[in-house]
C-alpha cells in the first residue's frame, strides 16, 4: 500500500469513527435519555468529522462518494463490536461490495488530472 492511499484510508477511518461515534453519542443522549453532556460530545466530535475529509488529497465530490462506502464498512463493524449485533452474510457482501468500490473512486489511476 503506497503512503498517499494508506493516509488516505487513515483519513476515511478517522472520519468514521468521529461521525458514528458522533452520532451514537447524540442517539443515547436523545434516544435512551442519557446525560446532555453526551450530546454536547457528540455534537463537538461530529463537527470533527466535518473537517477530518479536507484533509484528503482528492476533490470534494470524489471525497464523499467513496466516504459513504467507508461510512457502510464502519457502521456495519461498529454494530458487530459496539452493539453486538453479529453481521449476516449479506451485510458483509454488501461491505465488501463497498471497498471495490471505494477502491475504484479513490484509488485508481486515472488519465489527466486525478485530483
Amino acid at each position: 500500500m503506497t503512503q498517499r492511499i494508506a493516509v488516505s484510508l487513515a483519513l476515511f477511518v478517522l472520519a468514521g469513527l468521529c461521525e458514528i461515534g458522533g452520532g451514537y453519542l447524540m442517539w443515547q443522549w436523545l434516544r435512551e435519555h442519557r446525560p446532555l453532556v453526551l450530546g454536547l460530545v457528540g455534537a463537538a466530535v461530529l463537527v470533527l468529522y466535518g473537517v477530518i475529509p479536507t484533509f484528503q488529497a482528492a476533490h470534494f465530490g470524489r471525497v464523499y462518494a467513496a466516504y459513504g462506502g467507508i461510512f457502510v464498512i464502519l457502521s456495519t463493524l461498529w454494530g458487530w463490536w459496539v452493539d453486538r449485533r453479529m453481521p449476516d452474510l449479506w451485510d458483509w457482501v454488501g461491505a465488501g461490495l463497498c471497498v471495490a468500490g471505494v477502491a475504484c473512486i479513490m484509488w485508481m489511476p486515472r488519465g489527466g488530472h486525478a485530483g
